[in-house]
C-alpha cells in the first residue's frame, strides 16, 4: 500500500463541452449584434478564457492522505483524533447533508461528486462534530484511518 493517497475533485467533462457550446452561443450573440465588427474575435476569445479558468479554478481542489493526516484544501485533521469514519453512499449523500447535517460539522463538499465520507472527531478542543468530505474514492481514504467502517 502507497504510504499516501490524493484525488483531485475536477469538474466532470462534460461541463467542458457545454462550457464550449455556451461560448459560441455567446458569442455568436454578440457577433450579430455587432454587424460583423473586428473586435467580435476578442470576445470569442475572451468567453473562452473566462469559462476556462472558471472550471478550472471549481476543478482544483483536493482531498488526500498525507502524513498521518486527512487533507480537504488546505484543512487537515490528524488521524489519530477520528473515533469513526465511514463512506456516505449517493443514495444517502441527501439526508446526510440535509436535516442531519449538524450545522457545527466542516463541509467539504463539492455538488458534482456523488459520494463522501465522514469523519467523526473526538477533540476536546475542537467544537466540530466531524467533517463531511467529498471524494469519489471513499474506500481509499478510508483505508488509512483504522477506526473506518463502511456503510452501504
Amino acid at each position: 500500500m502507497e504510504s499516501d493517497y490524493r484525488e483531485r475533485l475536477t469538474v466532470p467533462w462534460h461541463w467542458w463541452l457545454s462550457a464550449a457550446v455556451a461560448v459560441g452561443l455567446i458569442g455568436y450573440e454578440v457577433q450579430l449584434a455587432a454587424r460583423g465588427a473586428a473586435w467580435v474575435a476578442a470576445v470569442y476569445a475572451a468567453l473562452a478564457v473566462l469559462a476556462a479558468v472558471l472550471l478550472w479554478s471549481m476543478g482544483r481542489a483536493t482531498v488526500g492522505v498525507h502524513d498521518g493526516e486527512v487533507w480537504a484544501g488546505n484543512a487537515h485533521l490528524p488521524v489519530e483524533l477520528i473515533t469513526r469514519a465511514a463512506a456516505v453512499p449517493p443514495s444517502a449523500k441527501s439526508a446526510a447533508m440535509g436535516r442531519q447535517l449538524d450545522p457545527a460539522a466542516y463541509l467539504f463538499h463539492k455538488g458534482w461528486i456523488k459520494t463522501l465520507v465522514v469523519l467523526v472527531l473526538d477533540d476536546p478542543e475542537d467544537p466540530t462534530p466531524y467533517w463531511m468530505v467529498s471524494t469519489r474514492h471513499p474506500e481509499k481514504i478510508l483505508a488509512y484511518i483504522p477506526t473506518a467502517t463502511t456503510l452501504t
